[in-house]
């Protein structure tokens, strides 16, 4: 009887995916912007000169300003200009299919770990300050716990499905960005093969990072407010990283049926539920939030990411 009804609600939900317009009604059309200045590979030999990528990275981005004022979109131009100001830290930047970036907070040529943010649905250049915020609370919260030297990555390296669509009940777009993410981390790793690395992984980020997760080369693995991830335990992993898992009392990601349905071409739904006994990850209390809130500052979902993005894992409150 409750695996029926789960499958009715997924039903729903499906349905509700497919007939809401919202998300096709309410996105921009495409904003052209042209191919960036290469940066290439990050390597060690390039940390002393990370100021010169951050700088090419800049001009990148006017150049990506300049095209979407001249295609008449002024909100993505003025995110953009915000995001080209002096002392910004881009690794990475293309403007091009809803933008990827990577963007650096602290210290990262001598940082002795760093936590890199995957985010969920929903994120691109247009809603970019609100994935920064919450890695300049997390840097923050960092530096307030102390520990060994932390920088932070803000990652949007894949094109993130919407909120209300199909995309978000498969797997398909966290398959095409977990091969980034792979990318991404062995770069990282090449150029510092002494820290040790974590990843933060909100929403749908975290069937990013269960994707790949078998490939990376990271010490922690941290999934909050996840609506599953493809698999059905840590164990399906195949990971050394410790996998944490955290949700809110006031998310609504908890009312996501727990299941996965194989349709005619695709399976639909992410299966089981990180925070459960039976997927068996390290559940750290996050506090009574809602799915936006877990890098709000000072809330107790901040303050544990804080913790394993800082190696202090041993003070991390639990579920």
């Amino acid at each position: 009887m409750a695996s029926r009804l789960r499958r009715t609600l997924l039903a729903g939900l499906v349905t509700a995916a497919v007939a809401v317009p919202v998300s096709a009604a309410a996105r921009p059309s495409a904003v052209p912007a042209p191919p960036p200045a290469a940066v290439g590979r990050l390597t060690s030999g390039e940390l002393p000169r990370l100021e010169d990528r951050f700088s090419t990275n800049r001009d990148n981005i006017r150049v990506a300003a300049r095209a979407a004022a001249a295609h008449g979109d002024r909100g993505r131009a003025a995110s953009l200009r915000e995001m080209a100001a002096a002392g910004r830290q881009f690794l990475t930047f293309d403007g091009r299919d809803g933008g990827r970036s990577a963007e650096v907070f602290g210290d990262l040529a001598h940082a002795d770990r760093v936590a890199v943010l995957v985010p969920g649905s929903d994120t691109d250049l247009d809603t970019y300050a609100r994935f920064r915020a919450g890695a300049v609370a997390l840097h923050d919260a960092v530096r307030q716990v102390g520990g060994p030297r932390t920088a932070v990555v803000a990652w949007l390296g894949y094109a993130t499905p919407a909120t209300v669509g199909t995309d978000v009940l498969t797997t398909g777009r966290a398959d095409d960005g977990a091969s980034q993410l792979h990318s991404f981390v062995g770069q990282l790793r090449t150029a510092l093969p002494h820290v040790e690395l974590s990843l933060l992984c909100h929403s749908y980020g975290s069937v990013v990072c269960a994707r790949a997760a078998h490939r990376l080369d990271v010490d922690d693995i941290a999934l909050y407010g996840s609506p599953g991830t493809g698999a059905d335990s840590v164990r399906d992993l195949r990971t050394p990283a410790t996998v944490w898992a955290g949700r809110g009392d006031d998310d609504w990601i908890a009312h996501v049926p727990h299941v996965r349905l194989e349709l005619p071409g695709t399976d639909v739904g992410l299966g089981a539920d990180p925070v459960s006994a039976a997927f068996g990850a390290r559940v750290f209390d996050a506090g009574d939030g809602g799915h936006s809130d877990y890098l709000k500052p000072g809330t107790t979902a901040l303050g544990n990411l804080a913790l394993i993005a800082a190696g202090r894992t041993g003070e991390v409150t639990r579920a």
